[in-house]
């Protein structure tokens, strides 16, 4: 935990900002993976733990504003529990190392709650993404279940994005390290592929990196020889030499901080000189949205950037064609980059995905494209100083999305389908880093790490 002065500070803005009502953030239960006592790796609301920074399950927080109390609801364990699990600390413990000291059995909570709803008082929730908080949601507010969603609280959306949109010092020394984690899971995966080696058996042991350090995985590994499929987890496959390795990856700290890398290297050790130039054109497209991102500039036009970069790129190989400004615009080079440039990270991998995208990436006053491509951009609005954020081009050659495009004859004046044959195997290309936004522009997160094809052949080499 931080300091509890940092808790302390960020609830009283949370409630000098909201003004009145109650404010409910209720933490996440233990989950059970094939039986009630077999359960998943616990994970704390990332909301929970910005205001709270209780990491333990069965707790929820009440901010009662308009009374200036602030109330947490959970159970002591008991012997019975301590005896599977050992000595725990307090609750009235760690309550204390938040700056709380109002602490109740969680039994107190629904007639709490009950009575705030037949005073009528406005009780302010995010989004439940867990069906059991939902559930909660509908017992305690005495609403139908198919009503939870309607009554979340936009209010509360709003204000906890305005505070853990900008990262602290703090907060950006324990990104950091999730960060040098992550990079120690990609070193581990240049070291181990090779000919012959799976997938899983990569994946698996880039997973003990992040275990080994102290947390977890940010969000499951994906690493694969297909990585012209965005998202593709791994599986039993062997590598082939002339493959490329597409390894996303991120470590999860103790904290719950979240870094997010992506190199794309070969199987072989050296790229193919085919590799290499997709391989260039990817990282000039990185290079110039890393140079462009910087407090006031909007993130939408920094992707578009990146998506002009990759299409003159695909024209000097002959892959598209014509202008690459024109090509952006109708939507081309989509067919080569059908996703974002990047998103927000902190403690979620995506972070605060669970409050919506509308709310996080995009304002009032700039809505979310609906456009194949650019609808996938997490990621748009004007950039503010303390924002964390990733920068991910790519180029993916899919060769089922091109037979599509090719058969409803998409843009022929600016691909080449023809050329796209030769591309059938290649996979994909994917650079990803992690950035701070700063007064004067950005800095990269981590320590310094391979960026460009022969500062990757050499690290592979050595």
């Amino acid at each position: 935990m931080f300091a509890k002065e940092t808790y302390t500070n960020r609830r009283n803005r949370l409630q000098a900002d909201m003004g009145s009502g109650i404010i409910l953030l209720p933490g996440n239960e233990d989950s059970g993976m094939n039986y009630r006592d077999n359960i998943y790796p616990f994970r704390q609301d990332s909301t929970f733990l910005y205001f709270i920074g209780i990491d333990r399950p069965g707790l929820t927080f009440v901010l009662d504003i308009d009374n200036n109390r602030e109330i947490l609801f959970g159970n002591e364990a008991t012997v019975e529990e301590i005896m599977w699990t050992g000595p725990v600390d307090t609750l009235a413990a760690d309550a204390a190392r938040a700056g709380l000291t109002d602490v109740r059995p969680l039994s107190q909570l629904g007639n709490f709650l009950s009575q705030a709803v037949q005073q009528q008082r406005p009780v302010h929730y995010l989004p439940p993404y867990r069906p059991e908080h939902t559930l909660k949601l509908a017992a305690w507010l005495d609403t139908p279940v198919a009503a939870v969603a309607q009554g979340v609280s936009v209010a509360l959306i709003k204000a906890v994005i305005r505070q853990r949109a900008i990262k602290s010092t703090e907060e950006i020394a324990q990104i950091e390290t999730a960060v040098n984690t992550t990079i120690d899971m990609q070193l581990k995966a240049m070291e181990l592929a090779a000919a012959g080696v799976t997938e899983t058996e990569i994946a698996g042991r880039l997973q003990a990196v992040a275990i080994a350090a102290g947390g977890n995985t940010s969000f499951p590994v994906i690493l694969t020889a297909n990585g012209q499929f965005l998202h593709n987890h791994p599986h039993k496959t062997d590598f082939r030499e002339g493959q490329l390795v597409l390894c996303d990856c991120g470590a999860e700290n103790a904290m719950r901080y979240a870094g997010d890398l992506t190199r794309t290297h070969p199987v072989s050790k050296k790229f193919s000189t085919a590799q290499r130039e997709i391989y260039d054109i990817v990282y000039n497209a990185y290079k110039a949205a890393a140079d462009a991102v910087k407090p006031g500039i909007r993130y939408k036009d920094v992707h578009l950037l990146a998506c002009e970069q990759l299409a003159a790129g695909l024209i000097s190989l002959g892959i598209m064609k014509g202008d690459a400004k024109e090509a952006v615009a109708a939507g081309a080079h989509a067919l080569f980059f059908p996703c974002g440039l990047g998103h927000m990270l902190g403690m979620d991998v995506h972070d605060m995905e669970n409050l919506g995208e509308q709310y996080v990436g995009y304002t009032d006053n700039l809505k979310k494209s609906t456009d194949f491509g650019l609808k996938s951009l997490r990621l748009g609005r004007e950039l503010e100083e303390g924002f964390v954020l990733t920068i991910e081009p790519g180029i993916y050659f899919n060769p089922l999305l091109n037979a599509a495009w090719k058969a409803e004859g998409k843009h022929p004046a600016f691909i080449n389908y023809d050329k796209l044959t030769a591309y059938d195997n290649f996979g994909g290309v994917r650079i990803e880093d992690d950035f701070l936004i700063t007064a004067g522009g950005s800095r990269i997160l981590g320590r310094p790490f391979a960026t460009t094809a022969t500062e990757i052949e050499d690290l592979i080499a050595s």
